[in-house]
């Protein structure tokens, strides 16, 4: 039992019930209360770094509450662990969704339900919130929005489930054994995985050892979802790797934090993945002979020995940044022949009720 882990999941609970009963007031009191007052905060683009709790609630929340009046933030995976490193983290999966009745980043409101996946780390020091590294699914918005301006994507393209198993969120002592276990199968089939291309084709990854015939991986909006290993690979993992194949060159630019709770693994880091986009084949984009930095914060769950799921955000917002893409400017271009305002339903939520 580590009674840290247990403790820091405790620390954040009353932070996510204030975010499941979103009121503007009480959720700013509740990330301040959880925060450090110096606390520093790594969110995808085009939001960016924060410093301290009053920042992170005005640059993330408020706007999307203004736009969402109903908000409302679902976990469905919450873990806890420290990494290799010494460094306790507790770990959050799930979406926000609302009715989406005012503009946010420029996405032009729908009038129905919205859902945004997230995937939000936070590291803690005496019960404290000292850094959260967050990845917003904002693509998924664009899509909901019909307003997505870059490639189809080559997966599924749905609202991500939970763990079909509708245990992702431990509140119980932790079980060592077992999450020692899961992290050691997740551990070993990186391994595997990362000897291709360099050291051979598609056997010496050997993932039939680790991925359950079932599996399914959730990829980020813009790339999709896949089901069972030769579904991930068609629709993911081949056109990545033809693009990029030099991944495991650069792994002293990055810093990757892995922990484990029960059945469930988690990683974050800000890069985790440094690569070089020299050929064609990835979202459509063009070859541009550039290295870049890629955030991407990933859930497994293991059952039976096997990794039956994989939720994965990437902030993709930030790969097309670095190519010197404005994945922002080309949306408004658009959406420029559409009506883009407010949006009054009869009954609906009172637009303004949370600013």
């Amino acid at each position: 039992m580590n009674r840290i882990d247990d403790a820091n999941r405790r620390s954040i609970a009353s932070w996510r019930k204030a975010m499941y009963d979103f009121e503007v007031e009480g959720a700013r009191a509740a990330s301040k209360k959880m925060m450090a007052s110096d606390a520093i905060v790594h969110i995808c683009h085009p939001i960016g770094d924060l410093r301290g709790p009053d920042a992170f609630f005005e640059a993330c929340h408020a706007p999307l509450a203004r736009a969402w009046p109903d908000l409302e933030r679902r976990d469905h995976i919450v873990i806890a662990g420290s990494s290799a490193h010494g460094d306790h983290w507790v770990g959050c999966a799930g979406y926000y969704s609302g009715l989406f009745l005012e503009p946010w980043l420029d996405i032009p409101p729908t009038g129905h339900l919205a859902h945004m996946r997230y995937h939000e780390f936070f590291r803690l020091i005496e019960g404290e919130v000292v850094e959260i590294q967050a990845v917003w699914d904002i693509p998924e918005v664009m899509m909901q929005a019909r307003a997505w301006p870059m490639a189809p994507s080559l997966g599924l393209e749905w609202h991500v489930p939970g763990p079909a198993t509708q245990d992702g969120i431990e509140d119980g002592q932790r079980d060592e054994t077992r999450s020692k276990a899961s992290l050691d199968i997740v551990m070993e089939m990186l391994a595997c995985m990362n000897r291709h291309p360099s050291q051979g084709g598609a056997e010496v990854m050997e993932m039939e050892r680790f991925w359950h015939p079932k599996m399914n991986w959730y990829g980020p909006s813009g790339i999709g979802s896949a089901r069972g290993i030769e579904g991930f690979r068609n629709w993911h993992q081949i056109p990545f790797l033809k693009a990029m194949p030099d991944r495991e060159t650069f792994l002293e630019q990055i810093t990757c934090h892995f922990f484990a709770d029960g059945d469930y693994v988690g990683v974050t880091g800000w890069p985790n993945m440094v690569q070089t986009l020299n050929h064609d084949g990835w979202m459509g984009i063009a070859p541009v002979g550039k290295r870049i930095t890629l955030r991407s914060l990933d859930f497994w769950r293991i059952e039976a020995g096997l990794i039956r799921e994989n939720w994965v955000l990437v902030d993709l917002l930030d790969v097309y940044r670095q190519i010197g893409v404005d994945v922002f400017a080309r949306m408004r271009e658009f959406n420029k022949a559409r009506r883009t305002g407010s949006i009054a339903l009869q009954g609906a939520p009172l637009q303004g009720a949370n600013r």
